[in-house]
Formats: structure tokens, C-alpha cells, sequence
């Protein structure tokens, strides 16, 4: 704050033919800083700094959401095996697991969105502990109007400045709202990189973009690097909010005087989360592959399939034709069909890919 009044000073003296320095005619403080104080204007900056980013933040979010979302319609026919802690589940489209991330990151955007509204009052006018010492009674209430009018950010002056001056909850909210940001970002990156995880002794469903040569030592690997710099990102963004919170808490009395902390671990943040969120979106998603042949065998090899003849069968037989496939590697299908539990007719309708993607039980008008 000294350092932009010092500046602000010279430069006037400047246009009026004065000498830098001549702080008899205008002083850093005495003028310049009129009205002002370093625990107002301070974190009243910070405020509008992370409102203007967190802006751009939120608009890469749902550029990467909007590219997930496209290579949701794109793969929207490639039926594959959905899971559950790391096992055979039931069938879903390539193109809905693609669609629920996007749908997790426009979501997770939203809720950044609404955190916002916490950094858009001002304890601007407070001056030294929010008192409004050595101010005009009409000076906080009309500077905050006025940058709510230059900045178009929607600003208000705070109910009690006093709180305001010594709270930071609301860069808390926003620190916490970033760390659930990274959580999902980091848990899409994981499933991306094992989705993408062979190219032959993995699950090999989907092909990610080569950024550069694997190995050193191993010719011909291709690492998902472009996943694991986002992860790496992702576990530093989650570490910041710890930071923040901590810094928050130490702040006694009046004052707080960690947000110098406070104001770079956010805006690191953000800074961070946008170049990866970019970088994930140009050379990863947008050029992500799919594996269809691949994707369907999983769904024929695998004996989840099982539970869509639960509305059929019952559970009891479902479960014993599930274990007799585990341990004879013979189809579902033949077995039900060698016991006469169900027609042909009947297994082919139950067990069709587009009857277990969706609710299947009733009919319209039931």
C-alpha cells in the first residue's frame, strides 16, 4: 500500500512540474493516503483481484466442462462397463461417464459462482481497525459506491466494519470452494489415466493424446503426463487451502496480518487451476480416443451383466449364475438358457446394451 502511495505521489508531482521526492507540495501519506488506511485498502484490493480472476477461472472451468461434454455426444454409442471400487458393475455408455464429468466441473464451477458474493463487501473506509478514524462521516459509504460503479463488480459496503476488517472468512469460503475444484478435477484425471492405462495389460478403453516419449529406457511407452501435471496441480491447490485456513485463524484481535499469505496462495490458485484446466483441455480431452472394440468386449466378458436378470430371476439364481460364470468363464446367457429360466427372447431384450444403460422396469403410461 506505502509502495502505490509512494508511486501515486511521484507521478503527481510529476504533472504539476514538481520534483520526484518533493513531499512538501504532496506526500505519500498526508495526501495521498488521505481517508485510507493499509487494513482497508489492502484487502479491499485483494477482493477485487480475486473477483476479477476467479471471473476468468470459472470461464475455463466451463470451456473444459463444454469439451467433456462434447466427446460425451461423441461417444455416446460405444457401450462399456461401468465400475465400482475397481469391479465389474453393471453397462453405461463411454459417452455418460464423459457427460458426468463435465456435468461434475460446470457443477463445481456453479458452486465457485456462489462463493463470490462473500468477497463483494468492503470494510473499504474502515481505515486502521474499521472505526473510520480520520474520515469524513459520508467518505465509505460514497468510495464504495464509486468503485462499485467503475468496477461493475456489484460492491457494498459492509454492515459492520469493524468485523469486516478482522474477519476473512470469505477468502476462507473461496480457498475451500478452490480445494473441492481440484478434488474432482484430480479424481477425472485419475480415471482418465486409468481408463487410458495398457496400451494391452490395462483397461485400454480409451487412447489420451501422446505429449511426449514415455520412457528413457522403455521404447515405444506413452505416460498420461497431461493427467498427472493437472493431479500435481490439484494436490498443491489442496494444500493452499490449508495454508489459507491457517493463516486465517491466526489473525488476533482487530487485525488480521497474515493476508499477504492469504492473497498469494489464492491467486496462486487460481493461476494454477486455469493454465492446468487449459493445458488438460487442448492437449488431452480434446483429442481423447475411444477403444469401441475394446469397450464392448469388457461388457460381453464380464458377468455384471448378471443383474439385469434380477427383475427375472430373483436374486438367489442371478447370484448362483454369476459365481457358475465366474467359475467356468462360460456366458451368462448360456448358462440362464440351458436351465430354461428364461427364453431367448427374454435374455436377448434384458440383456440388449441400450436395456441396461437406462431405467428398464415398467412401460410408458405404467
Amino acid at each position: 500500500n506505502m509502495n502505490a502511495n509512494e508511486v501515486i505521489a511521484n507521478r503527481a508531482l510529476e504533472l504539476l512540474g514538481k520534483s520526484k521526492g518533493d513531499y512538501a507540495e504532496l506526500h505519500p501519506n498526508t495526501h495521498v493516503n488521505m481517508s485510507q488506511s493499509t487494513n482497508d485498502v489492502y484487502p479491499s484490493a485483494l477482493k477485487l483481484a480475486l473477483l476479477r480472476r476467479t471471473g476468468r477461472l470459472v470461464e475455463e472451468i466451463d470451456r473444459l466442462a463444454e469439451a467433456f461434454g462434447r466427446k460425451g455426444e461423441q461417444f455416446s454409442s460405444i457401450i462399456k462397463m461401468g465400475r465400482t471400487q475397481l469391479q465389474d458393475a453393471v453397462p453405461m455408455t463411454l459417452g455418460q461417464e464423459f457427460r458426468a464429468w463435465g456435468v461434475t466441473l460446470g457443477e463445481g464451477g456453479e458452486r465457485i459462482t456462489r462463493a463470490l458474493p462473500g468477497l463483494k463487501q468492503l470494510n473499504l473506509g474502515g481505515t486502521a481497525i474499521g472505526t473510520g478514524i480520520n474520515t469524513d462521516a459520508r467518505y465509505a459509504q460514497r468510495v464504495v459506491d464509486e468503485l462499485a460503479k467503475q468496477t461493475g463488480l456489484g460492491l457494498s459496503l459492509a454492515a459492520d466494519l469493524i468485523e469486516e476488517t478482522q474477519d476473512t472468512s470469505g477468502f476462507v469460503e473461496l480457498a475451500g470452494v478452490f480445494k473441492m475444484m481440484a478434488v474432482r478435477l484430480s479424481k477425472i484425471c485419475n480415471d482418465l489415466r486409468l481408463l487410458s492405462s495398457g496400451p494391452r495389460c490395462g483397461f485400454g478403453e480409451i487412447n489420451l493424446p501422446a505429449a511426449q516419449p514415455g520412457s528413457s529406457i522403455m521404447p515405444g511407452k506413452v505416460n498420461p503426463v497431461i493427467p498427472e501435471v493437472v493431479n500435481q496441480v490439484a494436490f498443491q491447490v489442496i494444500g493452499l487451502d490449508t495454508t489459507v485456513a491457517m493463516a486465517a485463524e491466526a489473525g488476533q484481535l482487530e487485525l488480521n496480518v497474515f493476508e499477504p499469505i492469504i492473497a498469494f496462495d489464492l491467486l496462486s490458485a487460481i493461476r494454477m487451476m486455469r493454465r492446468a484446466m487449459e493445458t488438460l483441455r487442448r492437449r488431452c480431452v480434446d483429442g481423447i480416443t475411444a477403444n469401441e472394440a475394446v469397450c464392448r468386449q469388457h461388457v460381453h466378458q464380464s458377468i455384471g451383466v448378471v443383474t439385469a436378470l434380477n427383475p427375472l430371476l430373483g436374486y438367489e439364481k442371478t447370484s448362483q449364475v454369476a459365481k457358475l460364470a465366474l467359475d467356468t468363464g462360460r456366458p451368462v446367457y448360456d448358462l440362464v438358457l440351458e436351465r430354461g429360466w428364461l427364453t431367448e427372447q427374454q435374455l436377448d431384450e434384458a440383456l440388449s446394451p441400450e436395456a441396461m444403460i437406462r431405467p428398464s422396469l415398467g412401460k410408458d403410461g405404467d
